[in-house]
């Protein structure tokens, strides 16, 4: 819609990397505060943000690139050009989940307990994120004349990122209250990726930017049910579990 924000001289401010930042610094921030609340240092999860913030980009952007591999092979320049959009959300989990984890592992802090802390925020990131989609015309849903004009595409097309960021919102909502509820270590981080795949199981339906695999579904609906099965037996286990 707006991909473009201004440009100063040689300069170009671009909405998507504009959106990312303040995903990052709100959801830092609030995380932060209640890591104070909870008398765990805030320097410590601002930090922790920073690291799962770009390690997670990097995931996004690879596992990116490989789904369009034949296009990246034919514009490589164009693979380090983030202000063009093209990020995938599981390939974020996937290298910003591991660099998260080493970081804890030297910090000596409980894995779970910070994954808790930070999940509620995360899925608010994921949601200010969705706006810079929005802006930037990528992550677009299939033709609908109830839709909404992309002047990128062309075309009048489903909102999907307007969808998916509601719906990150409302599981923003419901883990900040389960958060403030007495629960055992890791029911909040599996509440996020069982809420999550479900969202991404059903915005894929109205989404047009990606193939079908098989069963009529995308990769990302197979990996959201895979993600779905393992967050479910977790959480199962979690409840069963006496300590």
């Amino acid at each position: 819609m707006y991909p473009i924000i201004c440009k100063i001289g040689p300069f170009t401010i671009y909405s998507y990397g504009i959106m990312l930042a303040v995903a990052f610094m709100v959801s830092s921030t609030l995380a932060a505060f209640q890591a104070k609340k909870q008398k765990i240092n805030p320097d410590i999860i601002f930090n922790l943000f920073f690291i799962v913030f770009i390690f997670g980009i990097i995931g996004a952007r690879i596992l990116y690139v490989i789904e369009n591999i034949t296009y990246y092979l034919k514009n490589p320049l164009q693979i380090v050009m983030l202000q063009l959009g093209g990020l995938s959300w599981f390939g974020g989990l996937m290298l910003g989940f591991f660099s998260g984890t080493v970081f804890l592992k030297k910090k000596k802090l409980s894995i779970y307990r910070i994954l808790d802390l930070m999940s509620p925020f995360v899925a608010l990131g994921q949601a200010i994120g969705r706006i810079g989609c929005l802006l930037n015309g990528c992550c677009f849903g299939k033709f609908s004349k109830f839709g909404i004009y992309f002047p990128v595409h062309k075309l009048v097309l489903i909102p999907t990122q307007i969808y998916s960021s509601l719906a990150l919102i409302f599981i923003f909502i419901i883990l900040r209250f389960l958060q403030d509820k007495p629960r055992r270590e890791g029911e909040i981080f599996f509440a996020y990726l069982l809420f999550y795949s479900i969202k991404r199981f059903f915005i894929e339906f109205w989404r047009a930017d990606n193939e079908i695999i098989i069963f009529g579904l995308t990769l990302f609906q197979l990996m959201s049910i895979a993600i779905f099965c393992l967050a479910a037996w977790e959480i199962l286990l979690i409840k069963k579990s006496k300590k």
